[in-house]
C-alpha cells in the first residue's frame, strides 16, 4: 500500500469521530454530519500530498467543514429537524449520573434545534471547539463583531428556550 495512502486512511479512522461531532453540532443531524465530514475529507484527500508532512490535516478537514457549512447556509436550505444522536466520544470516560447526562444532552439538542444555523455554529466553535471570536470569525469568513452579536443573540436565545440548561451559561463569562 502506498505510504501517503496509509497515513490517510489512518488519519480518517482516528480522527472522522471527532469531525463526526463537530459536524453534527454543527448541522443538527447525523446524516448531514456524514455528509459534511465525506465532503471535507475528500478534499482534505486532495491537498494530503502537502498536508501531511506540516501536521496540519486536522486543522485544514475542520476549517474545510466551517467553510462548507457556511456556504451550504448561503444556498438557504430547508431547515432541518434533529433527528440522530449525539455521537458518543470514544474512550472509557463516562459520567458517574447518566440519567442526568441523557436529561441535559436531550435538551440541549432540543435547544440548539431552536438557533440559527450560524447562531449554532458560533456556539459550536466559541465553546465546543474552544476558539477564540477571531478563530471563529475566521472559520466561518465573518467579522469579529459578527462573532460577539450572535454569540450574545445565541446564548440569550437559549435562556429563553432551555432555561434548565443555566448551569451551562458560566460559558458565557469566558473572555476567549
Amino acid at each position: 500500500m502506498d505510504p501517503l495512502l496509509s497515513e490517510f486512511d489512518s488519519f480518517v479512522r482516528t480522527r472522522t469521530p471527532a469531525l463526526l461531532r463537530s459536524a453534527y453540532l454543527l448541522t443538527g443531524d447525523q446524516h448531514l454530519a456524514e455528509d459534511l465530514v465525506q465532503s471535507a475529507l475528500a478534499r482534505t484527500h486532495r491537498s494530503w500530498n502537502r498536508l501531511h508532512h506540516s501536521g496540519n490535516a486536522e486543522a485544514y478537514t475542520r476549517k474545510t467543514m466551517y467553510h462548507l457549512q457556511v456556504s451550504w447556509w448561503r444556498r438557504r436550505r430547508v431547515p432541518e429537524s434533529m433527528p440522530g444522536d449525539l455521537p458518543e466520544p470514544r474512550g472509557g470516560d463516562s459520567a458517574p449520573d447518566h440519567a442526568h447526562q441523557t436529561s441535559l444532552r436531550l435538551t440541549l439538542r432540543a435547544a440548539l434545534a431552536k438557533l440559527s444555523p450560524k447562531q449554532r455554529a458560533v456556539l459550536v466553535l466559541r465553546f465546543f471547539e474552544d476558539r477564540t471570536e477571531a478563530e471563529a470569525a475566521d472559520l466561518l469568513g465573518v467579522t469579529i463583531g459578527t462573532v460577539k452579536s450572535q454569540t450574545a443573540k445565541s446564548l440569550a436565545r437559549l435562556r429563553t428556550v432551555a432555561p434548565e440548561l443555566a448551569e451551562l451559561y458560566v460559558l458565557e463569562g469566558s473572555t476567549r
